[in-house]
């Protein structure tokens, strides 16, 4: 029996919970400086399933994939272009068989680098790579792909347009945005909440939200001024264990599973639907919240 949309699992009255970091988890696991993590799902695949298993062990409804830098074009800072849909369609597959068939498989596909505005590359280009490693992700077991860390409506548009025109995925797209001086957010490239949302959901996204750049408290400001412009789409907030400080050289995220625990009924109040982690998140995060929803 196929499994239920995401987007009508959530309009149906459920609170969703997502994964949390992957990075610094395969960081813990040997990923190493310079080491293109994209590979470790074709070389190192068992450690990949590990990080996989470890978050639906802790709960989460869906789970990423280890494919965020997966597009042609970053994988060419490695040389691996030309090995782009091979190891998308391996990532999809990890994170299906972790997921077995009662979770979700949220492919994760971040930015080119490319920018449209400088004319680095065409929006047809950026199309044909998002559509290719789209493919890869289906034929990998994926339901749905979450086009996410996103900051230039063009980019994020020409994604979720190459996702629905080419395959059945349902498409979650989600942004970045940072506090300025002036109290507002806004993407790298000045999008604020609310045109992000429009923008994403006109260009028929099923799912929209905010991931990484904040902790949860500020998410809740974020998803408020989402809900401001559409009280009906459903919201994905991965939030960052809060705003990361230099310990000894290194980013460290404050804070713990109990203070996201706290706050994520309170996300869920503002209008999050499906709430997971992002920099910062270990699986001790992600149980924490299932937890703290299941009490609500």
């Amino acid at each position: 029996m196929p499994r239920q949309k995401i987007a009508e699992a959530v309009k149906s009255g459920r609170t969703l919970v997502s994964d949390g970091a992957w990075g610094t988890f395969l960081q813990k696991k040997g990923l190493k400086p310079g080491e293109c993590p994209e590979l470790w799902c074709v070389e190192r695949p068992e450690e990949v399933l590990d990080v996989a298993r470890s978050y639906i062990d802790a709960g989460a409804d869906m789970i990423e994939t280890n494919s965020f830098g997966g597009s042609s074009y970053k994988l060419s800072h490695y040389r691996l272009a030309e090995r782009a849909a091979e190891i998308n369609e391996a990532a999809a597959r990890i994170s299906r068989q972790a997921a077995g068939e009662d979770r979700w498989v949220i492919a994760s596909l971040g930015p080119t680098g490319e920018m449209l505005v400088t004319e680095d590359v065409t929006e047809r280009e950026l199309y044909d790579a998002f559509a290719s490693q789209a493919a890869a992700f289906e034929r990998g077991g994926a339901d749905a792909v979450c086009i996410e860390t996103m900051s230039d409506i063009g980019e994020a548009v020409q994604a979720i347009r190459a996702v629905k025109e080419n395959t059945g995925l349902e498409v979650i797209c989600t942004f970045t945005f940072e506090k300025t001086v002036k109290g507002e957010y806004r993407t790298m490239m000045g999008v604020d909440p609310a045109a992000a949302l429009k923008a994403a959901a006109e260009a028929g996204a099923d799912i929209v939200g905010a991931n990484c750049g904040n902790g949860i408290e500020r998410m809740i400001e974020i998803v408020g001024l989402m809900r401001g412009v559409n009280k009906d789409i459903p919201i994905l907030v991965h939030a960052n264990a809060g705003l990361p400080c230099s310990i000894d050289g290194k980013d460290v995220f404050p804070e713990t599973p109990e203070d996201m625990a706290e706050a994520a009924p309170r996300l869920a109040k503002a209008g999050a639907d499906i709430i997971g982690g992002c920099c910062g998140t270990t699986p001790a995060h992600i149980r924490a919240i299932k937890e703290a929803l299941n009490k609500q």
